[in-house]
Parts: structure tokens; sequence; C-alpha cells
């Protein structure tokens, strides 16, 4: 069937990774990536470093949470405080997930009801996931404020004709999940609903509640959908909409009318999202207009009674467009206008911000690919910022393959979150924090990479990169008087290394490995940042693709505590098994910390003990 305008826009439309991305390549260096200059672009003009999680990885691994799926990536670690639901935070090279943007169908996800604005990675199911990429390093020209990092996240896009899929699966601690979409391409109507609902009874979250019986469970019910309008050959219009509802119970809250300890605690939150699109492909312009908004409401209980709450709201104008001249010459500009609010009861704020940027992309040569772009952000409370990146990438045969060469130089900058301002001027600051007068943090960072890919699929690549982060912003954890700020910098520098080699015999063998070393601006080493991070992978796929088994190992070493106490060295060991019984039905298991490993990563909080699972899969 023949579309006036292609079932690969849509995802274009809807969120800056393309399916464009998804369309097999020759070489890993032809894959289209869309989050380093929110345009695709292949791997191989790519300066900047980033990884790639496709879909069939996704279902192979098997995670429930996405955060579990991020962590398996070149300098992505992860600290959970207490199992499914509990706070997760997620960093990219050493720096905190509120300096990480997250884009779900290229709606920011931030919570901004929170302290320190940052996505609620805990709540985000694996689920109805297609593809993931993680950009590395700060990425304030594109992405403006609080991006040190970009986590692209797209969900499943409408194939030709109607079909849709069905997932179910049961496993330990009580676990039930199930899963389904639905959706198609009719021609210039696609569209895709999805739904998912997982519940565990879960573990003791805390070490130190003595009540072993006392279990911290978790249920997420999660909806998305997409539509998509291609009103001609040129324009498509196009809504993305999802909804999240997590209720997770901790540990270590007090009570609301003595203030006694208690271990009876939950946390409800609620995140509905939506993004409008209208996109324009011509033969030497593109244009892109999208409205993104997403609200979160958050609900503290203590033994059934409301503790605290908070509301958040995150708005967002954008557009996107860019103009080529010739094969040699591409400029990409735009401009973003955001609003974020908070209410929590004792203070209600909000505050605008708007970015202008451009970037010019260059082919000089051979294989020779360069960029350069500069950015403006105006903040009500901080003023104007510029950030600027320029990167570079060249390629070249070598050893029947590919040889790449790369390298990327950007800055950034966070201001104060309301909440960090807001607390340091009420009533339950002191001093220092009641007269620390908070800056803006600024960032900058650069790396250099060596990648080949091999005919075969073979691929290798090395990164080096540093960066710093000057006036980091920190809560008193000594004196509890509010938000302080480090005079310096604080820094973070290091190696990665990738490697993927297809083996004989429907055999495969990858793996990463990163040290990370970190230092605050008075030259300790900065809270759980492992300075060791690796993970190695042994998969089998059988001649006919119906079979699958795969082996994995995740190890951390050398992290310390918030207290500067070294946290568990560990590795854990996960092994995955699926095969099609018949076309469209597959069953599948896993089973996580198979060795029954005994470590935490975060002091007092538990982690999950050997635990197995397993289900159907069918696709229609």
């Amino acid at each position: 069937m023949k579309h006036p305008f292609p079932t690969r826009a849509l995802a274009l439309a809807l969120a800056p990774t393309a399916a464009l991305a998804q369309a097999a390549a020759t070489s890993p260096l032809e894959e289209i990536v869309v989050t380093s200059s929110r345009v695709p672009m292949p791997l191989r003009e790519v300066g900047t470093a980033i990884s790639v999680i496709d879909e069939e990885e996704i279902t192979r691994r098997g995670f429930n949470s996405l955060a579990e799926i991020l962590r398996t990536q070149p300098s992505v670690a992860a600290s959970n405080t207490g199992g499914p639901g509990a706070a997760t935070a997620i960093r990219i090279r050493g720096e905190e997930g509120f300096r990480t943007k997250v884009l779900v169908d290229g709606i920011d996800i931030t919570d901004t009801s929170g302290t320190q604005f940052s996505p609620r990675m805990e709540q985000f199911l694996s689920s109805g996931i297609q593809r993931v990429e993680i950009l590395r390093g700060p990425q304030g020209l594109m992405y403006g404020a609080d991006a040190g990092g970009v986590i692209n996240i797209t969900t499943q896009t409408p194939q030709d004709g109607l079909g849709g899929r069905i997932d179910a699966e049961v496993g330990s601690f009580g676990t039930r999940e199930l899963s389904g979409s639905f959706g198609g391409d009719l021609g210039a109507v696609d569209f895709l609903l999805g739904a998912a609902s997982f519940e565990t009874d879960g573990f003791n979250a805390r070490t130190t509640d003595t009540d072993l019986g006392d279990d911290d469970g978790y249920e997420n019910l999660s909806y998305n959908g997409r539509i998509g309008w291609a009103v001609t050959d040129t324009l498509r219009l196009s809504v993305a909409a999802r909804r999240t509802e997590g209720e997770n119970d901790y540990d270590n809250c007090f009570t609301v009318t003595t203030f006694a300890p208690s271990n009876a605690c939950s946390d409800d939150f609620i995140q509905d999202a939506v993004r409008v699109a209208a996109d324009y492909q011509g033969q030497s312009f593109t244009h892109q207009l999208a409205f993104s908004e997403n609200s979160t409401e958050r609900d503290f209980f203590t033994e059934g009674l409301r503790s605290f709450g908070a509301e958040g709201e995150l708005s967002r104008l954008s557009y996107v467009g860019s103009w080529r001249g010739g094969e040699a010459l591409r400029l990409v500009y735009g401009f973003d206008q955001e609003t974020q609010a908070i209410d929590d009861g004792s203070f209600d704020r909000d505050r605008d911000q708007t970015g202008l940027f451009g970037e010019l992309q260059g082919r000089l040569g051979d294989g020779f690919t360069v960029t350069a772009g500069v950015r403006n952000d105006d903040n009500d409370d901080f003023g104007s910022h510029d950030s600027y990146r320029v990167s570079g990438a060249w390629v070249t045969a070598l050893a029947a393959g590919e040889l790449k060469l790369r390298g990327t130089w950007g800055t950034g900058f966070r201001a104060p979150s309301l909440y960090e301002i807001s607390y340091n001027r009420g009533p339950f600051a002191f001093s220092p924090a009641a007269t620390a007068g908070l800056r803006e943090e600024t960032s900058e960072g650069y790396d250099l990479g060596v990648a080949w890919a091999g005919a075969a699929g073979e691929y290798l690549e090395l990164t080096w990169f540093e960066q710093q982060v000057e006036n980091q912003i920190f809560f008193d954890l000594i004196g509890f008087s509010g938000y302080l700020q480090e005079d310096g910098e604080s820094e973070s520098r290091g190696v990665e290394l990738a490697a993927a080699w297809p083996l004989a015999g429907g055999l495969a063998l990858s793996g990463n490995y990163t040290w990370n070393d970190t230092e605050t601006a008075t030259g300790e080493q900065r809270a759980r940042r492992p300075e060791h991070l690796g993970n190695a992978g042994l998969t089998f796929t059988s001649r006919d693709q119906r079979l699958k088994l795969g082996a994995h190992l995740r190890l951390s070493r050398d992290a310390v505590s918030t207290a500067a106490t070294p946290l568990d060295d560990y590795e854990v060991v996960d092994l995955n098994a699926s095969f099609e019984l018949f076309p469209g039905l597959t069953i599948f298991g896993r089973l996580e910390n198979a060795l029954d490993e005994d470590y935490e990563e975060v002091p007092t909080y538990n982690t999950a003990e050997r635990a197995a699972y397993a289900g159907l899969r069918y696709r229609f």
C-alpha cells in the first residue's frame, strides 16, 4: 500500500525519535538517530556520544522497569531505594538525575512538583517502549537548561494494517503484569492505543524495619495513545498522550498527628501528558511546531492519613526547522518557550524560560562532518545564558569495516528549581541556607571517541570524557538548614568501552565498561557514583529465530554513600529465555539476580533477592 505521507514520519511528528531510526541498516553507522540535533542524522555524521536500545533488546531482557533497561548502557548508573516504585535516580556520566532531560514521545516528563525537578523514573514501565536513545554529556544547545544528558524514549508506532499485542507475566514477590496495544496504519490516518497494569507485593524496603512481614508493594497503571493524519504529501498532524498512575509503599515516615516514626507509608503519583504537533517535510525546508504539557500530582500518606502533597505542571511550545543547502550544508534552528509551575499548599509559583538556538552542519570532504551551534535562554529569575556545542565526525574504510573518529565540546546550565528557591525563603530554612542567594549551575564537557564497525556486525567503541559542574546545588544533610551551593567545580571524567561481537552458531557477545572518576569541589568522591561499572552478555538465537537465550552480568565497584562510607560492590547475573510456540505466540521466562547477590545501592535499603518470572506474549 502506498501512503501519501510515510508512516515513518509519524514518530518524527510525535517525538524526536523517528521511526526512520528503526529501518534496517547495513552498518551500525548507517542507523538513523535524532536526539543529537533534533533532526534525523545517520550515526556516521554524529559527533556526540549516543547509545541506542531497540525493541528487540528491551523485549529480550524483559525487565518490568525502564530504569533497569537504562542501566545496561555505558555510563548509566542507577540507585534504587527498595524495589519497584521506590525512588530511583538515573545518573549519566556521574551527573544527578535532575540534570538529565527525559522525553517520552517528545514530551518532557520532568516532575515539577518535586524538590529538584527531575523525571520519576521509578514510575515508568518498559512495556510498550520501542526505542531509547541516550545522549551523554552537556546538551544545553538543543535542549536548554537541565540537560546534562538526554534520554529520548519512543513508544510503539503503528504498522501497516491493523494489529496488536498482549503480554501477561507472573513471578516472585506476588508480581503480575498485563499489557497490550492495538493500532495500525490505515493510509492517511494511523493510530495506536496501549495500556499496562503492573502489581507486586514487593519486599521490605528497609533493613532497619524489623517487621519481616512488612512488604512494601507497588501498583502501576499506565495508558498511552497516538493518532496521526497525513493531510497532504508534505504535511502531517499528530497527537500523543499518556497517563501514569503509581502507588508505592515505603518505610520511614512520620504520623500526621504525633510525628511518631512509622513504616506504614505510601506515595501516590499521577502524571498526565499530551503533545500536539504539525510536521512539514519539504524539499529544502522542514518545520515542526509542537505544544506539550505534563501535569503531576503527588500525595503522601502515613497510616492512611495524608501528610503532604504537591502539584506540578510543565508546558512547552517548541519549533524546530531545518534548511538544506545541497548535500553538504544544513542549518537547524528553532525556539522553545517553557513554563514551570509548582503548588504544594504552602507556596504556589511559576516561571517562564525562552530559548533560541541554531546549529550549522557541514560535510567537509569525504566522510567528514562538523557541526557548530549556539543557544540563548532567557530565564525569568536568572536572566540570559548562552550555551554552545561543536562536534566533528570522520569515517573511513578500515579492515573490512569502517573506522569512526569523533569529538564533542558543549556547555549548559541549570537554574535553581522553584522548590529550592521557595524552601530557602520559607519557614523551615535557617542559616546558612536561609541567607544563601542561590545562583545558577553551569556545566561544560567534552569527549573524544573512536569506533570500528565490521561488515559482519562487529562493533568496538572507546570514549574518553571529561565534564564539570560549577556552583552545584545540594541539600544540607549535616545541619538540614536548606539548599546550599558549592563554590568551585564538581568534576567527572572517565573512559567508556562498548563492544558487540557475533559468534558462530547463533551466539553473540556484547558488553560495556565505564571507569568514572568523580570529585566534589573539595576533592572528595561524589556520592553514589561507582568508579567502575560493567555489563556483559552472551546470547543465543536459533537459526529459525524461535528460541532465544541470554545470560547477562552487571557489576558495580567503588562507590561511596552521602556519608563518604563505602557502598557494597556487587555482581548481579540475570538469565532469560523465550520460545515461539507458533507464529505470534511466545512463552518467556527470566531469572533475575540468579546467584542471589546480597547488596545495597543506598545504605539501609534492600534490593531484590533471586526472583523468577514467566509469561506469554501474543502478537496479532
